[in-house]
Order: C-alpha cells, then sequence, then structure tokens
C-alpha cells in the first residue's frame, strides 16, 4: 500500500496521525517541527519521538519531500525547476533572485481552465488541482529554499479555482506551528476567480493580484474568456467593499501588448476604471509563446503608459524581466515535458 505523506498536513490533521498512531497529542507539534522547521525527510531523524512510534509511524507514513526532475538556470540567475506530479504531468516552480529578495513562483494546478489566450498553461487544458503535499514540495525542496524571502502563487493555474488546498497551504506557511511567515511575503494572484474571492480576501491576510490585462470589457473578452463569467466591473465592486489601504496590498497586473493594450487611451481608461481604489499596477513585458499573434510591446511605450498612471494617480511599475533564455513563459518547460 502506498504510503501518506505527512508534508502537507496541518496541525490538526497530524494530531489525527498522532492518535491513529497510538501517540500522545504532543507529538503533533513535534512531527510539525521536523517537518517544516527542521525540513527533515525521514521519520528515523525524529528524534525526539520514541523508536516504537516512529516505527508506527514509517508504517503508513513517509515525509513526502522530492527533488525537482528538471531545472533551467538563465543569465540572470533565474531558475526554472520542474516537479513531476504524474508520470506524464509538470508543474513549474520559478525562483527569482533580486538584490536582498529571493522570490518564488509557485503552481495551484496541474494545466488550468481558464484558457487565457496569452498563456501556455491554459493550452495546455486543466488535469487536476495540485494537493496541499505537491504546493508545500515546491517551496521546500527548491535548491536555496532557506533563501527565500517572498512567495508568489502566480506559477501554473488558478489558485483560487483550487482554494480549500491553497488555504491549508497559507495556514502551513503563516502558522507558528508551521513555517511562520509573514502574510505580508506571500501574494496569491488571481484572474479574479469570484466563487472563491470573497473567501480568500476573508479568511487571509496575504497580498491579493489580480489579472487585468485591459480596461475595456470586449477588449479583456478576447483574451480572458473569464471576463464572461466574472466581469472585471463586478469584481472591482467586490474589492471597493474591503479596506486596502492599510499593510495589505492590492494589486493589479496588466501585461503589456503592443498595438493591443498599450495606448495612453488605455492608459486614461485604466484610471477611470480603478477609480481611486489604493492599489499598485504591474505593467509586464510579454513574454512571446507559440501560436499566439500578440506582440511585445517597445520598452518607450511601456515607460510611457507607466508615466501616464502615475501623472493621474495610479502609482504603476514596470516589473524587471527575468529569464527570458530559459522557456521564461509560464507552462513551456512543462508542456516540453507532457508533450515528450
Amino acid at each position: 500500500m502506498e504510503k501518506q505523506h505527512l508534508v502537507g498536513k496541518t496541525l490538526e490533521e497530524l494530531q489525527e496521525v498522532a492518535a491513529e498512531c497510538g501517540m500522545p497529542s504532543f507529538a503533533a507539534k513535534q512531527m510539525a517541527q521536523w517537518i517544516y522547521v527542521q525540513r527533515v525527510n525521514d521519520i528515523e531523524a525524529m528524534t525526539n519521538i520514541s523508536k516504537v512510534h516512529r516505527a508506527r509511524l514509517a508504517e503508513k507514513y513517509d515525509v513526502g519531500y522530492y527533488a525537482p526532475s528538471h531545472a533551467m538556470q538563465s543569465v540572470d540567475g533565474t531558475a526554472k525547476y520542474l516537479y513531476d506530479v504524474g508520470a506524464t504531468s509538470g508543474v513549474e516552480a520559478v525562483y527569482i533572485p533580486d538584490r536582498q529578495r529571493a522570490t518564488l513562483c509557485v503552481s495551484s494546478q496541474v494545466g488550468c481552465k481558464m484558457n487565457c489566450y496569452f498563456c501556455m498553461t491554459g493550452k495546455q487544458g486543466f488535469t487536476r488541482n495540485l494537493t496541499s503535499h505537491e504546493i508545500i514540495n515546491q517551496i521546500i525542496s527548491v535548491p536555496k529554499s532557506e533563501t527565500l524571502t517572498n512567495l508568489v502563487f502566480m506559477g501554473m493555474g488558478e489558485p483560487l479555482d483550487n482554494i480549500d488546498e491553497l488555504l491549508k497551504v497559507l495556514r502551513i506557511l503563516t502558522e507558528s506551528w508551521g513555517l511562520a511567515w509573514s502574510p505580508r511575503r506571500i501574494t496569491v494572484s488571481t484572474i479574479g476567480y469570484r466563487p472563491n474571492l470573497r473567501r480568500f480576501i476573508e479568511e487571509t491576510e496575504c497580498h491579493l493580484a489580480l489579472s487585468l490585462h485591459a480596461p475595456y470589457p470586449e477588449q479583456r473578452a478576447e483574451v480572458m474568456p473569464v471576463e464572461k463569467a466574472f466581469p472585471i466591473k463586478e469584481l472591482l465592486a467586490l474589492l471597493r467593499e474591503y479596506d486596502w489601504s492599510h499593510q495589505r496590498r492590492l494589486s493589479f497586473e496588466y501585461i503589456v501588448f503592443r498595438d493591443f493594450n498599450d495606448s495612453l487611451k488605455h492608459a486614461d481608461a485604466l484610471v477611470k476604471l480603478l477609480g481611486g481604489l489604493p492599489c499598485l499596477v504591474n505593467l509586464i513585458r510579454f513574454h512571446a509563446i507559440p501560436g499566439v499573434d500578440l506582440k511585445t510591446s517597445e520598452m518607450t511605450q511601456i515607460e510611457a503608459f507607466r508615466d501616464r498612471l502615475n501623472e493621474r494617480g495610479v502609482t504603476a511599475t514596470i516589473r524587471a524581466s527575468r529569464g527570458e533564455d530559459i522557456f521564461a513563459a509560464c507552462g513551456m518547460l512543462s508542456t516540453a515535458k507532457n508533450n515528450s
């Protein structure tokens, strides 16, 4: 019988494991300490748990960490890692060092249902949600894991479409018995999956990034089919119900496409759409992918767009392009595996 993994379990779930194995209730915190703080990958290494209890535990469970199967290193220090999540499926995590920061982009699904026109992951279709075990493994097993300062759920998949596992992972990351990270070090990026957006806002304190990509609903629908199901104006109305003026950050991701959404007219429409909502707009250069006729804007045009937003009271920055020499676009490395 295949063993269950301890990684990805909450404290309450570890308490159930302890009870099942005839261990005292405090053993759950001991296991959490070994798994999430000491990061051991062998039950025998849990030396403050009795040998008898370790043996019982090992009959049905293992720790469950496993290394990436493939890696690509960019000249700028960015690294992309492929994790096997089945015989023919893989998901990606991307490590981005930047001065004193080291950010990891984490995947939440195998493929994606949202089918955004510009996204390679969406072209794979949807296979399944990742488990909390598979998500936490990306974070702990990535090389240089202990240097991480920030996490972004902006890899493959729509995080809010996997809400139960996402919230479990966020608990493990932020609770004192887990990794004890500040939620201010974590950002969850979403296309605006409305069924679970309110739940995420109310049950966590992590930052929120919403993919926008066009200020006009009809144009947004051309590249993001979800606009028809979850209109941006309805999403903004929901966001305005909450206070974003304190430490928790609300940002909007805006991939800039040449001659599609990069004019000053678009910038002015974006200012009007956001209507004084405290937020940050991240402008992102498009990484071309096969079979998509969208083009990358000139940097001078992106800078003009940024300046127009800032002049009109919307804080905007240009995200530095990283890893363009290593299948930079999300989903390209895993697509290569899936098609091999």
